[in-house]
């Protein structure tokens, strides 16, 4: 086991999968000389060389639209996007092609990119820098949509990402790219969890609380929280927001009887109201009480003095929490 930070993590199973297949392309801007911003890609291309670890400009749409290209020639590029709010010039590309291209062909084309975007707030930034725009892509069909919350899934969700060949969109809580954790490099692909399941990150019997990338150690600390007034509450990490392991969070809600859901995004029109919908329609009889959401507002994010109040933090989790408890 090695101590890694989540960011170190992803570096290390981006490292592994350039190793393994010599067809794995790095790319985006600052990646190379400089390791990105969040230097997720430090040391790799001065290990793997400027051909595969590649410096775009600042283009998105131009990055993605290059990506596709190499993947039609049998390259399997990951393509960093350098902030969340960086990634709508790349939208057109990402969901009028990367996503449709396959199904066009009947299949007979497979795109085999990785969208790295570091996404949502907590790190004193402004808007463009701090969003979380997962829900543009979960309703994009074709994508598969993953969000890692700490690095041991860090490590191997990049590695599976990159050899899937469907094209993904990988989200990385840039807040917590500098939490720390230990991690097993030893294990190979077969010993790894499916990287589109959920997982239950500490069981509980009262309540679920289903949350994804930065959001589970909220959860997590508000599971430890709650236990002081005597609440087992179980945290579910989603992991895979496209396709939604929707069988694990059944068995969750129906056991517990309640659920609440917490991401970054705003609440309206955000990732919950349609995991809302779908506990509604698969576990009805089992409710105890309606399923909340813990979002942000829906304003444009804030400046960094006062994202303190936009970002669901533990009280709210909380508050939540004693709210479906109260019906």
């Amino acid at each position: 086991m090695t101590t890694l930070t989540l960011a170190k993590a992803l570096n290390e199973g981006m490292r592994k999968a350039m190793e393994d297949d010599s067809k794995v392309l790095v790319m985006g801007e600052d990646v190379g000389k400089l390791g990105g911003v969040f230097r997720v890609t430090d040391g790799l291309q001065k290990d793997f060389g400027e051909d595969r670890v590649i410096d775009t400009p600042l283009a998105e749409s131009g990055i993605i639209g290059t990506a596709i290209g190499l993947a039609l020639r049998g390259y399997r590029p990951v393509c960093e996007i350098q902030f969340d709010g960086f990634v709508f010039p790349a939208a057109d590309q990402i969901i009028t092609q990367l996503a449709k291209m396959p199904l066009r062909s009947l299949g007979a084309i497979r795109l085999p990119v990785v969208v790295r975007i570091p996404c949502g707030g907590g790190i004193g930034a402004v808007e463009h820098h701090s969003e979380s725009p997962e829900a543009y892509f979960t309703h994009t069909a074709g994508l598969r949509v993953v969000a890692c919350s700490n690095p041991a899934d860090a490590y191997t969700m990049i590695q599976q990402a990159i050899r899937c060949d469907d094209p993904v969109v990988f989200f990385e809580p840039k807040r917590r790219y500098w939490d720390k954790a230990e991690v097993d490099t030893s294990l190979g692909g077969g010993d790894w969890p499916a990287f589109d399941e959920a997982r239950v990150v500490r069981p509980g019997a009262d309540i679920t609380l289903l949350a994804y990338g930065p959001m589970v150690k909220t959860c997590l600390e508000a599971a430890t929280a709650a236990e002081e007034d005597g609440r087992s509450v179980e945290v579910v990490d989603l992991r895979s927001l496209n396709p939604l392991d929707m069988p694990a969070v059944a068995e969750s809600v129906r056991r517990t009887g309640r659920c609440v859901v917490v991401h970054e995004a705003p609440v309206f029109s955000g990732y919950g109201a349609e995991l809302a919908a779908r506990i509604t329609e698969e576990c009805f009889y089992s409710l105890e009480a309606p399923v909340l959401r813990v979002g942000g507002p829906s304003t444009p994010y804030p400046p960094s003095r006062l994202e303190e109040h936009y970002l669901p933090d533990l009280d709210r989790v909380l508050d939540a929490v004693d709210r479906s408890f109260a019906f």
